[in-house]
């Protein structure tokens, strides 16, 4: 999944084992996930996709404060998806709490460790994830 304001960009799917990097997209405000060697290419992955930062977790608020947890490893999730207009990717830690992907500080360097497992749903043929979503109420990025 990309978020709903890169929905215009160029965009791939994560790929497992690569490392990419935490970016501003130009033309937006909306951060992500890029490799280096296609800055402009938002990487968009699936919910439960396993993730490996190079150092402790850092975001912030754009004006004040930055922060950091202390976490390196995270998991790719949505909060709240049925509410249009707004960011939803998210990185999931150990204890449960939630930092938004457009929060994460710039430059940060992140391994795709593992993709999602999906099921086959033979009446669709489609591959789904196997990893609900969890509601905004479970945030806890302070």
């Amino acid at each position: 999944m990309c978020d709903y304001s890169l929905h215009a960009m160029a965009t791939r799917p994560a790929k497992v084992g690569e490392t990419l990097i935490t970016t501003t997209f130009r033309g937006t405000s909306t951060r992500g996930f890029a490799s280096e060697s296609e800055p402009n290419v938002a990487v968009c992955m699936l919910p439960g996709t396993e993730l490996a930062f190079a150092e402790d977790v850092k975001y912030d608020n754009r004006w004040i404060w930055t922060r950091t947890v202390g976490f390196r490893v995270g998991k790719f999730n949505m909060i709240d998806p049925h509410v249009r207009e707004r960011h939803h990717d998210a990185v999931e830690f150990p204890d449960g709490s939630f930092v938004l992907v457009t929060q994460l500080c710039e430059g940060q360097r992140v391994s795709v460790l593992q993709l999602p497992v999906t099921v086959t749903h033979p009446i669709t043929e489609r591959a789904a994830p196997a990893v609900e979503t969890r509601p905004a109420t479970s945030i806890s990025i302070g």
